[in-house]
């Protein structure tokens, strides 16, 4: 056989390589490997079989034509190589699934066939010698060692799935790196370990002795992963990593802000102790599970990182965006070289990460040009349980982790009672991680000590696995065991740990009650200090926004003229002509221009401008543009980025049809980047209630839950045109619903310029608050929605836009309304003759502007009929917020009445109930 240990040492695609190779030119090969391939080609072309035959060819002398003088190979040893070489990759594919990785019962999965009968082996062949050991990183040696080894690598504590990967440099990557996964600790590592385990063990005791009863979702049957968090951590910096980004839920959330990120235990006693916050108006807080941290931390290596845990509402995947959209937002600006520098983390429930859609949409982030992060690593706290819900009940998949297949990720499962298998599975995805800049899961699975919270009772739902679970030993305690017996710790080091980490907790609780208050912590503050928590009265100021003539001509030379060596179908160069005559020669320029315009100057003041949405690169109503294709190769041509004074970059990238996970990855880069015009624009504004939980968590509340600032831009497409109730109504009302404390703007504008100032305030201000837009539809090529070019470079935004089209004197009926509505009432007005009308554009909604309303209204001293008027139901658009918020006059409402869809699908009808509101307008008696 010594002559053809070639055929044992390599696995499937190595053959197929080599072969190619040897056909391209066969003297590049190896002389036996050069024998091989003509004895296969001679088997292949007269037995017309599968290499199988190649046996019978080498049986009958062929396989030695050419080759070197030598004993013939014996047909049933090249058989048997060949059958364990199945073996071995049968273990592979499967061997994840006899794994031990349930620390409490038998899992509960089909086991596959890996006896050796059904690869054509006997228990003859267990004492034989194989070359096929090879392949897994051993010597040539026995069938039983090489089961014995397949079994240790793949079936133990530790398993893992890849063979569904169609890389084969990966999976080589893999199966090299893991089969030779032996790292050993030394007996310092091995102490630290411990450590880490005494401080996840002791702090969750600690608290359930001093807070009987309270929640704090303890981590208590999966404490490993503190030691394994620790251990990735240190190897993270050593690596290279500067950043990590955490987003996890509550489960195991407070031990990990503890023993992981190193909050001041005082501050989590007294958040226990449920003090208030030190007299800030505006903020809340939030429940002690929920918040988050940023801090630098010293790794053992002596290099510093920085780490940060996400807030996170009790909507536990959301916070899943969130992570990748700060990540991408510091890899886009601080590490834009070095993207692998910057590290998401998510931590999962098992439950939650089968159960949520979000997850599925994030893991369809992962490759995505505009989204990607250079590969997450995705932790799932395994606990069995989803609230009181059995997993046979919560997923139809093998494992939660099911959804990491989606995107070729190797999913590692591991038993969370064997600690220092669970370092070597993190450290393993650290290294897979930096290798690939890909996605990559660890499964550990533990127990929930406790029921969902420390007071419910368990044994309701569960009653035989938490029999188990009442005589489990805890993970420290097996492992000390281990330690002990392996004589590299004594008791003492043990008790000595324990007491000098319960004193420290009790100097800290002794001084957490000598404070009265609460302490607030701003989520990365370091990006926030020169940006300050305003009210109503700074939101509401004028700010300078205009520019100069000479910089908005600069920026529309530019951003009209298409590349001359470029070649572009004939529409486009007929909009982009279009363009330019209504700057250069109409001085009428419409939405999509001065929208194009504010992010050009904002480019040139050394802004930035993200942008994402579904179609938003050419626009839903083909309106952008701000990308154009070439004709011949589809290249993208950004105008925005070829400016002449451009000092930031412009990012505008279609997405995928999503809106939860989206707007969540927006957010949080926006959280990331207050000096990035971040916007997200729905296809039709209410698609968005598909993000609700982002806006209803985050937009509308983080300011006031977590003290955290944000700037993102949400442009919503609003405006009844007779086309159904899903491409109707943004649903105005929902977010003046989720308006108080000066938390977000929301506005619907009526001329470009006005849209051009407010979304230049937006970067201009020295805050940072959500924008919530009503944008039109059929205002972008409204003829009337224009504006000139000096309503750019002497102009501000107006919060309240009067009638400069009638005499105010002869006013009766004084009509305020928004958006595009304005312009079908005026029309109207113009028709029928009615002077005595004057129809005033309320530009912003939130924060009304209240003395500007009545300062107008001062204007018009013989009005005596005060209307609100709307395209909306009557239950729905700004009816019942001015009802609550404007008390000036009484307002007689306008418009339609009150209906459960937004509109009507029959476009006869729609058109009926918009010509009676506005017929309710001029007449007050209908």
């Amino acid at each position: 056989m010594d002559r053809y240990s070639f055929l044992n040492a390599a696995h499937t695609a190595f053959f197929a390589e080599l072969y190619d190779q040897y056909l391209e030119n066969p003297d590049s090969v190896e002389p036996s490997w050069r024998a091989f391939f003509q004895g296969f080609d001679f088997a292949n072309e007269y037995n017309d079989g599968p290499i199988d035959q190649l046996s019978q060819a080498y049986s009958e002398g062929v396989g030695n034509k050419g080759a070197e003088t030598g004993s013939t190979v014996q047909i049933d040893q090249i058989q048997k190589e060949f059958a364990v070489l199945r073996l071995i990759d049968a273990y592979r594919t499967y061997g994840h699934l006899l794994t031990k990785s349930n620390p409490l019962r038998e899992r509960k999965v089909e086991h596959p066939d890996l006896s050796i009968e059904k690869f054509g082996l006997s228990q003859a062949d267990l004492n034989v010698n194989f070359e096929a050991a090879k392949t897994i990183q051993l010597p040539v040696t026995t069938l039983a060692q090489i089961i014995a080894r397949l079994e240790k690598v793949y079936c133990s504590t530790l398993g893992i799935e890849y063979k569904y990967i169609t890389d084969e440099k990966v999976v080589s990557w893999i199966q090299d790196r893991y089969e030779t996964l032996e790292t050993k600790f030394d007996n310092e590592e091995k102490k630290e370990i411990l450590h880490k385990l005494i401080e996840a063990v002791s702090f969750e005791n600690f608290l359930n002795t001093k807070y009987v009863g309270q929640k704090r979702f303890s981590l208590e049957g999966l404490e490993a992963a503190i030691p394994a968090m620790d251990f990735l951590i240190d190897s993270a910096a050593v690596k290279g990593v500067e950043e990590i980004v955490v987003g996890m839920a509550h489960r195991g959330r407070l031990n990990v802000l503890a023993n992981v990120f190193k909050k001041p235990a005082q501050e989590i006693f007294s958040e226990f102790d449920g003090k208030d916050y030190d007299a800030v108006e505006g903020f809340d807080g939030d429940v002690k599970y929920h918040l988050g941290l940023s801090s630098t931390r010293k790794t053992r290596s002596g290099k510093e990182i920085h780490i940060n845990l996400t807030p996170n509402p009790s909507h536990l995947e959301t916070v899943g965006a969130v992570i990748e959209g700060i990540a991408r937002a510091k890899q886009d600006t601080v590490f834009f070289d070095e993207p692998s520098k910057v590290l998401p983390i998510a931590l999962h429930g098992d439950a939650a990460i089968a159960g949520q859609g979000i997850v599925y949409e994030i893991v369809q982030m992962a490759k995505l040009r505009g989204y990607k992060t250079e590969g997450t690593i995705h932790i799932v706290l395994n606990n069995q349980v989803g609230f009181t819900t059995n997993f046979t009940d919560g997923r139809s998949s093998v494992y939660s982790t099911d959804v990491a297949k989606v995107t070729a990720s190797p999913v590692l499962h591991v038993n969370a009672d064997d600690t220092e298998a669970a370092v070597k599975a993190f450290l393993f995805a650290l290294d897979y991680r930096m290798e690939f800049g890909q996605d990559v899961f660890i499964d550990l699975v533990g127990y929930r000590k406790y029921g969902h919270n420390e007071g419910d009772e368990p044994k309701f739902t569960q009653p035989i696995l938490y029999k188990l679970i009442s005589k489990h030993p805890n993970a420290r305690n097996i492992y000390n065991a281990r330690l002990l017996e392996d004589k590299v710790v004594d008791d003492n080091f043990v008790k000595m740990l324990e007491q000098q980490y319960k004193d420290a907790l009790e100097s800290d609780l002794e001084t957490s009650r000598k404070n009265e208050f609460a302490k607030i912590r701003t989520f990365m503050h370091e990006n926030w200090q020169d940006y300050e928590v305003v009210g109503s009265e700074k939101m509401l100021m004028d700010y300078d926004t205009k520019v100069s003539k000479e910089e908005l001509t600069s920026i529309a030379e530019v951003i009209t003229e298409l590349p001359g060596d470029k070649k572009f179908i004939n529409k486009v160069k007929r909009l982009i002509g279009d363009r330019k005559a209504m700057f250069f020669e109409k001085d009428q320029l419409d939405w999509a221009m001065g929208e194009l315009l504010a992010y050009g100057t904002l480019l040139t003041e050394g802004f930035d401008v993200r942008m994402s949405g579904q179609d938003v690169e050419r626009g839903t109503f083909s309106h952008r543009h701000a990308v154009v294709k070439t004709e011949d190769t589809e290249e993208s041509v950004i105008l925005l980025n070829e400016l002449k004074e451009q000092k930031g970059q412009m990012r505008i990238f279609n997405s995928l049809l999503s809106e939860y996970a989206v707007l969540g990855f927006e957010y949080g880069y926006a959280l990331t980047n207050p000096k990035t015009l971040t916007i997200w624009e729905a296809q039709f504004g209410d698609f968005s209630n598909g993000a609700q939980i982002v806006m209803d968590q985050y937009i509308s509340a983080a300011e006031d839950k977590w003290n955290s600032q944000n700037g993102i831009v949400m442009l919503l497409p609003h405006g009844y045109e007779n086309q159904g109730a899903e491409h109707s109504s943004a649903r105005l009302e929902r977010y003046l619903q989720l308006c108080a404390e000066d938390n977000m703007y929301v506005a619907n504008c009526t001329t470009p310029a006005n849209f051009f100032h407010l979304l230049r305030r937006q970067m201009i201000a020295d805050f940072r608050k959500p924008l919530i837009v009503m944008s039109p539809k059929s205002l972008l090529r409204h003829p009337q929605a224009v504006s000139a070019i000096k309503d750019f470079t002497d102009g501000k935004f107006q919060y309240v836009i009067d009638d400069s089209g009638v005499e105010a004197s002869k006013v009766k009926s004084l009509v305020f309304c928004s958006g595009k509505f304005y312009y079908d009432l005026t029309a109207k007005r113009e028709e029928i003759g009615r002077n005595d009308v004057a129809i005033v554009r309320i530009e912003q909604l939130f924060p009304l502007p209240v003395e500007q309303i009545k300062e107008v209204i001062a204007k018009y001293p013989n009005a005596d009929d005060y209307v609100w008027a709307q395209e909306e139901p009557r239950n729905m658009g700004a009816y019942g917020f001015m009802l609550m918020n404007f008390h000036e006059k009484p307002l007689r409402y306008a418009g339609t009445k009150a209906y459960s869809a937004p509109a009507s699908g029959s476009a006869v009808r729609s058109k009926k109930r918009y010509a009676y509101a506005i017929e309710k307008v001029f007449d007050k008696n209908l």
